[in-house]
């Protein structure tokens, strides 16, 4: 296997361009205590125009659906209003073709019923959830992942549920249990409890150890289980939760995010965990999972402007290349929960960049995307279809945030996208491997993860300065395609 080598290190200086008035109508996401958890937002193509679009939750206010109507590369991103079913109760959204025909759907979490929305490949959706036979009862619905297992048909479907809001003892030590559902036929059959919850914010299905197992991880806050729950790690099948006698140590945070990404370069996903204190990132050796040390400059546990020395409170995480150097770069949504006075009032985003050394290196007031709003849900996508990655933020009581990337002098770029026969059109659990200037990054798809928010998006790398890389895909079957000679500053779509 050859591979192009680094001439040069990318030196490019970060800069985004405030584009929130990219969006027809200002949105914010709102409501009373019930939403001061929640607000996220998926990003996805929903008419095959190669624009990503937004669904965006408005928690007491209706979501919104806005279709990406920016004229090309480097022009600034603009949206139009969409129409879909007037939706409140909306804490967020995870995109996926729940029904393999081809068409992205929508899992809406709410606070009452969630909803499986069938979408049509023009931006049309319908509600599908009983034709599909899935039961969701009135709960407060903060967290989701899926997966196809082998011989499936349809995607296993993980819901986390936080407070119980009938519990009249509530809201502490009233967490919720967790639903799994299961396929049945043509659809779903009713849902199994995970339980105990200990109020999942974010979950995650990931190939963990690349074993060909995929396992559930649930990030779930410690403000409301207060005593005696820890973070979650599940086998799907059998169906249980880990212990120690798997090598599951139990640790409590103030969960509210999970982040994945193969940050050490050794081909397996480590983890980023957002909480109210400290970001803690997780190393992932495939057999043992070890918190970086504090000088690795991922911690984010205060504010990094301003003067308001209290802990930082963070929600969704992401990794991605901002300047296209190669290595992977860390988002942090930040925002107190409301008026928790322990916690920083003025918590601007973290815009955290990688290193070759395996650092990161905070530039978000440098770079223009240092918003005090109090954050929640996020993400990076190639909005203009430029390589470069733009940031979306959703905020409480705050309009909707778009930083468009216009940063200069950056690196080289492949975009992949997966498609596959039926069922699991999208081929999640597919590894994506590229090799360029002597490192192998190595990318999951999956569906989860951040703060309720969800993009089934291209699969997006950096190349820093070269012209060419190698690629395969290991599809979910297991299977691996050859290396294959790709160039760079392409978007490339591979079927089995």
């Amino acid at each position: 296997m050859c591979l192009a080598l680094l001439a040069t290190p990318i030196a490019a200086q970060p800069v985004f361009q405030d584009r929130a008035s990219a969006f027809p109508v200002q949105h914010d996401y709102v409501g009373g205590w019930e939403h001061f958890v929640g607000g996220g937002a998926a990003v996805f193509d929903c008419n095959a125009d190669d624009k990503p679009d937004v669904f965006v939750a408005g928690g007491s206010a209706p979501a919104r659906l806005f279709l990406n109507e920016t004229t090309g590369p480097k022009q600034p991103v603009t949206f139009a209003l969409g129409t879909i079913p007037e939706l409140t109760g909306v804490t967020g959204a995870y995109p996926l073709d729940i029904d393999s025909d081809g068409h992205l759907d929508l899992a809406v979490m709410r606070v009452g019923p969630n909803l499986l929305l069938k979408g049509d490949g023009a931006c049309g959706f319908t509600d599908a959830s009983a034709a599909w036979g899935f039961q969701s009862s009135d709960r407060w619905s903060t967290a989701f992942s899926a997966i196809w297992q082998p011989g499936a048909d349809w995607p296993v479907l993980a819901i986390g549920n936080y407070v119980d809001r009938g519990d009249p003892d509530g809201p502490f030590e009233a967490c919720d249990v967790n639903h799994l559902y299961q396929p049945d036929g043509t659809g779903y059959a009713a849902p199994t409890p995970l339980a105990p919850g200990y109020c999942a914010l974010s979950m995650l299905i990931s190939d963990w150890q690349r074993t060909g197992t995929p396992q559930l991880r649930i990030s779930n806050d410690r403000h409301y289980y207060v005593r005696g729950g820890y973070e979650e790690m599940w086998s799907l099948s059998p169906l249980r939760a880990l212990d120690k006698t798997d090598g599951w140590d139990r640790v409590s945070l103030w969960g509210m995010g999970i982040a994945s990404g193969d940050v050490t370069g050794n081909g397996f996903p480590d983890v980023m965990l957002t909480s109210m204190g400290d970001q803690v990132l997780m190393f992932n050796s495939g057999a043992v999972w070890e918190a970086a040390p504090f000088d690795t400059g991922a911690t984010a546990h205060r504010p990094h402007t301003g003067d308001d020395g209290r802990p930082s409170t963070g929600w969704h995480a992401q990794f991605g290349d901002m300047d296209n150097d190669g290595y992977p770069d860390l988002f942090v949504a930040k925002g107190n929960v409301d008026q928790m006075p322990g916690m920083a009032m003025q918590d601007p985003n973290n815009l955290l960049m990688g290193s070759e050394q395996g650092t990161f290196t905070e530039v978000a007031a440098e770079a223009g995307v240092a918003s005090d709003h109090r954050s929640r849900g996020a993400a990076l996508a190639d909005f203009d279809g430029d390589g470069l990655l733009d940031i979306l933020v959703v905020n409480r009581r705050a309009p909707l945030e778009l930083w468009q990337n216009v940063s200069v002098d950056t690196g080289a770029w492949l975009q992949v996208t997966l498609r596959a026969p039926a069922p699991n059109t999208h081929a999640v659990g597919a590894w994506v491997e590229v090799a360029a200037n002597g490192r192998v990054h190595a990318q999951e798809l999956t569906v989860g993860g951040g703060h309720v928010s969800g993009q089934a998006t291209p699969l997006h790398f950096g190349l820093g300065r070269a012209t060419q890389a190698q690629m395969r895909v290991q599809w979910p079957s297991g299977d691996w395609t050859p290396w294959q000679d790709v160039d760079a500053n392409q978007r490339i779509t591979i079927r089995p």
